[in-house]
């Protein structure tokens, strides 16, 4: 859980630059509030909150993460679920030096089946994974998606399962935080199981997936 969290961390709210065009506040906690210092962020990135819950039979945690954010990423909001349980996460930001930006709306759960079925699995070391295990997917969660995380020497994971569009719409990012560069890419495909079209699209999400089962 803690490598995933400082992977998280790294990826969305501790990347520093020389040039900038904002300083942003760095923090997270598990209320809907925090506190911390300020980072300088790169060009192109927004002051962001990052408000998830990880999801079982009833919220299992909540997490609010504030740092520097692609301005491409402000407003998102998804779902991704595996066999395990389900997570949930919107973005807000805001353009002024240490701003504050709203708390995101985070999405609620529908059970309701759509008619995808993908194949579910966790890896902790590997940016692969396969298995034979699937999960019905519900609500707008209509593609099947693969997402390996990389920070070379550090992490390497992957995770397989449902998501909402929204997530496999951001494209595959490469980030150099810390001294470490962190690479992170989705594979999503209309149907794992059915003999759906396959539609092959990058994108990234958070490590915090991982929060699920690390």
């Amino acid at each position: 859980m803690m490598t995933s969290l400082i992977g998280f961390l790294s990826l969305f709210s501790a990347l520093t630059a020389t040039s900038s065009a904002l300083s942003c506040t760095k923090c997270s906690s598990t209320s809907s509030t925090c506190s911390g210092s300020s980072v300088t962020c790169p060009v192109g990135f927004m002051c962001g909150s990052v408000h998830s819950r990880v999801l079982g039979e009833a919220v299992r945690s909540e997490n609010l993460i504030r740092g520097c954010t692609p301005s491409s990423e402000c407003k998102l909001s998804g779902t991704m679920s595996i066999t395990q349980g389900r997570i949930a996460l919107g973005i807000s930001c805001c353009s002024t030096d240490n701003c504050t930006p709203t708390l995101p709306t985070v999405p609620t759960k529908s059970h309701n089946p759509n008619g995808v079925i993908c194949q579910s699995c966790v890896s902790a070391q590997s940016t692969w994974c396969y298995t034979s295990d699937t999960i019905q997917c519900t609500a707008d969660e209509n593609m099947c998606l693969l997402q390996g995380t990389e920070i070379p020497g550090l992490l390497s994971t992957a995770v397989r399962g449902c998501a909402t569009k929204s997530l496999c719409d951001l494209g595959s990012h490469s980030y150099t935080a810390g001294g470490s560069t962190i690479k992170s890419t989705f594979t999503c495909t209309s149907s794992a199981i059915s003999a759906h079209k396959v539609v092959l699209t990058p994108a990234i999400l958070c490590l915090l997936l991982l929060k699920l089962f690390l």
